[in-house]
């Protein structure tokens, strides 16, 4: 069976983030990353979106225990550097999810920065 890539990129997840997931590859750019980022939750992968997050702003723990989200789709709107010769990066999207029967959407600018050749996030500031 083939499923779509949760990260609104039309590619298979077996060809997208899955691999990403995986631990088979890492993401060599701040879009890659964000959209394995934003897949991991939609699949509440917790390991990665902890492995992929910056260690000096990592929480301790997440919990999707009590989480209802349905997450819809991801719009990335602008990219600032986050290539693969880049040391930092920003990434401005828009995530789409229903809650309680309420479609909701978050808007953030995600900071990104490269340690030892690999992308974490760093932080967001949501709008």
């Amino acid at each position: 069976m083939t499923i779509i890539c949760p990260c609104s990129s039309t590619k298979n997840y077996a060809e997208c983030c899955q691999p990403f997931h995986d631990g088979a590859h890492f993401p060599v750019t701040t879009e890659a990353l964000m959209r394995s980022r934003y897949s991991a939750y939609v699949v509440q992968n917790a390991d990665y979106l902890l492995a992929t997050w910056h260690k000096a702003t990592r929480p301790k723990q997440l919990d999707f225990s009590e989480d209802n989200a349905t997450w819809q789709k991801l719009n990335i709107l602008h990219i600032k550097k986050g290539g693969v010769k880049d040391e930092k990066g920003r990434v401005e999207f828009n995530a789409f999810y229903v809650q309680d029967g309420e479609t909701r959407l978050i808007h953030e600018i995600s900071r990104f920065k490269k340690v030892a050749e690999r992308w974490f996030y760093v932080d967001g500031v949501l709008d």
